[in-house]
């Protein structure tokens, strides 16, 4: 992922001010830019995953403020989080991301069902026009749509999470350790997904536990311990030290 040019022009997509959660997030501030996508690294239980379901509209926060394209915004569930643009693919997909005993059409477009259902009226042409468009586009391996999702793989059921909220055009797309549990080939296929996603303008939240991963993808990496951020690195700072004496300080 190359420094984005779209990052360059520092519009402000999303801001988040003084934050603060149960059961321990304290004083959370940052910001993210247009096309950038941003890391959070950190040991497991410094707060990364608990933040996102409060911005994601899953927790409630207990003070502080959200701000999107420069506006506050009034978050208490997840619909008003897809309102505003926002996506979250969870860390357990299987349980948080994707309903395992349907199939894989039905997966895809539990999020954007207004788009093909007037009334009681299903336009089935729309609708399997929007799960071939996915099904192509993140190349997902099934033999249709209505096959069974807990038949899949886990790189395909991943794809699967992902293309229910692409389906959605969000602004902001939180990746919770995106890439954990899938095999090579699946892995690089979800960078190149995210690489086309920011060059098309959009926003990415990357949270990994491998520094690789996260040094190689982000444009700047948000580092937490203990429930606060203990340091923002532009690119040019990244090292694994760094990001080791912040996530342990």
């Amino acid at each position: 992922n190359k420094y984005n040019s779209k990052y360059n022009n520092k519009e402000k997509i999303l801001e988040v001010k003084n934050l603060y959660g149960k059961p321990y997030l304290k004083n959370i501030n940052f910001s993210l830019y247009k096309g950038e996508i941003l890391g959070f690294a950190g040991l497991v239980g410094a707060g990364r995953s608990e933040l996102m379901k409060i911005i994601f509209g899953i927790d409630k926060k207990e003070k502080g403020e959200i701000y999107i394209d420069g506006n506050l915004a009034s978050i208490d569930n997840v619909s008003d989080t897809i309102k505003y643009g926002i996506a979250l693919l969870p860390e357990n997909r299987k349980e948080e991301g994707l309903v395992l005993e349907n199939n894989v059409g039905y997966n895809i477009t539990l999020c954007i069902l207004n788009k093909f259902i007037n009334f009681i009226k299903v336009n089935n042409l729309k609708e399997n026009s929007i799960i071939k468009k996915y099904i192509d586009k993140l190349s997902i391996k099934t033999s249709s749509s209505k096959q069974m999702v807990k038949f899949l793989s886990g790189g395909n059921q991943q794809k699967i999470v992902l293309a229910k909220w692409l389906a959605t055009s969000p602004k902001v797309l939180i990746l919770d350790e995106p890439t954990r549990g899938i095999d090579v080939g699946s892995k690089s296929e979800i960078y190149e997904i995210m690489d086309k996603l920011v060059l098309k303008g959009v926003s990415i939240i990357l949270i990994s536990s491998e520094l690789p991963e996260v040094i190689g993808m982000s444009d700047r990496i948000a580092v937490m311990h203990n429930g606060c951020i203990t340091g923002i690195l532009n690119r040019d700072d990244f090292s694994q030290e760094k990001i080791m004496h912040l996530a342990t300080s």
